[in-house]
């Protein structure tokens, strides 16, 4: 086994894994939730906004510490920096358990609910079954050299940006239902709470995740000083321009009734809203074009996910606090085959288990805890070691993550009061880490010595 990464990501691939990472499966199925929990078209696009917004003050405290620390594990590795052992490891358990093979899970889900609208899916298990399916395949491409998995990136994130923006041009201007006065539609069934902006907003941040990803594959990229912040903050901010284009050009084409009456939890059997408004201006072709589309959306956030996600049991390996086999690199392809495969069979269990919503609750939830860690770790590392070279400073300093810190604090206590239950797992998923990482601790430490 060789034990040392390949910088093979050039600032094309590593744009593309923050691009395609975001852009999956949330765009296209979470604006009806969303109308559902404020009521109104205008609350729902402010949802969008702010969430954009957060993102983008994460993806520039992320950028500093990116530049700083250019190692895989990304924010793992930044947790550790600042907090030492015990809050990386369960930062590392939490994505090696829930957050990491629950995006996968979920975009695998979410992928096969696309296909299901062209295809019958009984013959494989269902969703679930395809779900899996798209599991093993993508875990297998990016069991070859990084420079594979980075090249797929970007050629299947250029072809969803296409994709994208003809949905975005057919709806703006081709559908002849579009109209301004559905902007200004509402629901008496669905008034309007701050409690449930809060949760609209938890929605959209699950579109928005995964500009996180790129810095866990910072080992694997080229020039990690300028690559990684300038990947993270060109990327969300094309992806924020999107997303919020896309959901202006969904409240423009449909009335507010058919958008709340859109595939979500409460409608599972509903089309996704993305492909009503496709058909307003494709017809009844647009139900298996835009299913097809979207698979390759959703898969394409899969693949950067299985890349990137990977990375992190390596790096915890590699430094002493988990399972030695996960620290180890294939002699041929030099990438972390064993973490890559486990956590694979993670993701195929709960794609197998949980809902899509279910899942991406559990994942937003538990990460945007670390998420906010990170941040105030910007603050941290300052005062702690001002000497650290830093090539990227955080615009707004130190404004842009205290406000990221503030309003990830207000979303965490928001999710525990609106949603106890999905709360309570988390937290238990996270709590269990404790006296794993005290009982293991010495065991870890003296197979790495």
């Amino acid at each position: 086994m060789s034990d040392r990464l390949i910088r093979g990501l050039g600032f094309v691939d590593a744009a593309a894994i923050v691009v395609g990472s975001m852009i999956g499966t949330g765009v296209f199925l979470k604006s009806a939730i969303m109308a559902q929990q404020v009521g109104s078209p205008p609350w729902v696009l402010l949802a969008w906004v702010l969430a954009g917004l957060l993102s983008l003050a994460g993806a520039l405290s992320y950028a500093e510490l990116g530049a700083m620390f250019p190692r895989a594990g990304g924010e793992y590795v930044y947790l550790r920096e600042a907090y030492g052992d015990l809050t990386a490891f369960l930062n590392g358990w939490t994505r090696f358990w829930i957050a990491g093979p629950g995006t996968i899970a979920a975009y695998g889900v979410g992928a096969a609910t696309f296909l299901e609208g062209a295809l019958p899916l009984h013959f494989i298990g269902g969703k679930a079954g395809m779900g899996i399916a798209f599991v093993l395949f993508f875990t297998a491409l990016n069991c070859l050299q990084v420079t594979v998995g980075g090249r797929v990136q970007s050629l299947v994130t250029g072809v969803k940006l296409l994709l994208m923006l003809g949905l975005i041009l057919g709806v703006l201007f081709f559908s002849p239902q579009a109209d301004t006065a559905h902007l200004g539609q509402g629901s008496s069934a669905h008034a309007f709470t701050l409690s449930g902006l809060g949760l609209a907003m938890l929605a959209a941040l699950w579109a928005y995740d995964g500009w996180n990803n790129l810095p866990m594959a910072a080992g694997e990229v080229k020039q990690p000083e300028r690559n990684v912040p300038l990947s993270l903050i060109l990327g969300v901010l094309l992806v924020m321009v999107v997303y919020c284009l896309i959901n202006l050009g969904y409240f423009l084409a449909l009335p507010l009734q058919e958008i709340l009456s859109a595939n979500s939890s409460a409608n599972p059997g509903a089309l996704p809203v993305a492909t009503k408004a496709a058909m307003t201006f494709m017809g009844a072709a647009a139900v298996g074009v835009v299913s097809i589309a979207f698979v390759i959306s959703a898969l394409g956030a899969m693949n950067g996910s299985v890349l990137s996600n990977a990375r992190v049991p390596y790096a915890m390996a590699q430094d002493g606090l988990f399972f030695r086999p996960l620290g180890r690199l294939s002699t041929h392809t030099r990438v972390p085959v064993v973490s890559i495969l486990v956590q694979a069979v993670i993701a195929c269990v709960m794609a197998a288990l949980g809902s899509f919503d279910q899942l991406t609750n559990y994942v937003v939830f538990s990460s945007w805890i670390f998420y906010a860690l990170v941040c105030a770790a910007v603050i941290v590392m300052r005062r702690r070691r001002p000497d650290l070279a830093r090539p990227y400073r955080v615009l707004g300093y130190p404004w842009v993550p205290l406000l990221f810190v503030a309003v990830s604090v207000l979303l965490i206590a928001n999710t525990l009061w609106t949603m106890p239950a999905d709360s309570a797992i988390g937290l238990a998923l996270i709590a269990a880490g404790v006296p794993v990482f005290y009982a293991m601790r010495p065991f870890w430490k003296k197979a790495v010595g």
